[in-house]
């Protein structure tokens, strides 16, 4: 059965309204979503973490580790600071004995236990870790609100509650000791 041009117009058409009608409903849930306060306060948040983390690490990298460098058994920059575990083809081909950078070590194709590198890493988590919490502990002085939640092991089924709990959450017991009467 052939198709007449006026069926297949009104055809498109519908398909143009059906369309625009679920594009309306998906533009409507996606913005009634996306900004919603909390998604809002989360996003925020996520974009001030990340470059609260690139300070600390540029104060860790740049003005911590340096001075570090300086101590006797440690003698250069902590991430050029590498193990070889296998020797690389050209080791004993280049005159010297051994490598003096990681670089030249991985262009060797040496394989290499690169340990400062690791402990920059570390030393960047204690940075942030402590910076974080110093923040939370004036945040905590200067209102009311606390954000460092102490907590302690329920001596029953071992699972941490807060501080100020009379009962665990999770096991019913009371905390004051009235289960050993």
């Amino acid at each position: 059965m052939p198709i007449r041009l006026e069926d297949s117009r009104e055809y498109i058409e519908d398909v143009g309204e059906e369309v625009g009608r679920k594009a309306k409903r998906l533009w409507h849930g996606f913005s009634s979503f996306a900004l919603q306060d909390n998604v809002l306060e989360v996003a925020v948040g996520l974009i001030i973490a990340s470059a609260f983390t690139s300070l600390v690490t540029s104060f860790v990298s740049e003005i911590l580790l340096p001075p570090l460098s300086l101590l006797p058994f440690i003698n250069r920059n902590m991430e050029e600071k590498f193990a070889i575990l296998r020797i690389g083809q050209g080791y004993h081909h280049n005159g010297t004995h051994g490598y003096n950078t990681l670089e030249q070590a991985l262009a060797d194709g040496a394989v290499v236990l690169a340990y400062g590198t690791f402990l920059n890493k570390v030393f960047n988590f204690m940075g942030v870790g402590m910076a974080l919490y110093t923040v939370a502990s004036v945040y905590e002085w200067c209102s009311n609100d606390s954000i460092i939640k102490c907590t302690v092991k329920c001596k029953y089924c071992k699972k941490r509650i807060s501080e100020k709990a009379l009962r665990c959450v999770n096991c019913t017991s009371w905390m004051d000791g009235r289960e050993d009467r």
